[in-house]
């Protein structure tokens, strides 16, 4: 079983910057891809970027403005993004899963981070 806990959401101007966090837990082999969804008002989820040990994958709207990372030692994973629109306002959510299939969907989910882009 992985728990995963995501924390760094908030309210930000457009323009400006947060920094998301997610801390895992459990069988390290149970996660091999990682990384962050997000749904918004009436949208479906969909996937924001996801990390492997090898790669990483990053929707078309967030490319360059976005950037995800891992920390084996710390069982993190970090979504930095910058230049936030108010189209980025959204939950979002950190995954897990075991597999590095990118389209597999994930076997884990966090409890969801909202973030808010408005002025």
């Amino acid at each position: 079983q992985v728990q995963l806990v995501e924390s760094g959401g908030g309210l930000v101007q457009p323009g400006g910057s947060l920094r998301l966090s997610c801390t895992a837990s459990g069988s390290i082999f149970s996660r091999r891809r990682m990384g962050w969804y997000r749904q918004a008002p009436g949208k479906e989820r969909e996937l924001v970027a996801a990390i492997t040990s090898s790669s990483t994958k990053y929707a078309d709207s967030v490319k360059g403005r976005f950037t995800i990372s891992r920390d084996y030692a710390k069982n993190t994973v970090a979504l930095q993004m910058n230049s936030l629109k108010p189209e980025d306002t959204a939950v979002y959510y950190c995954i897990a899963a075991a597999t590095t299939d990118w389209s597999t969907a994930p076997d884990y989910w966090g409890q969801g981070t909202q973030v808010i882009v408005s002025s």
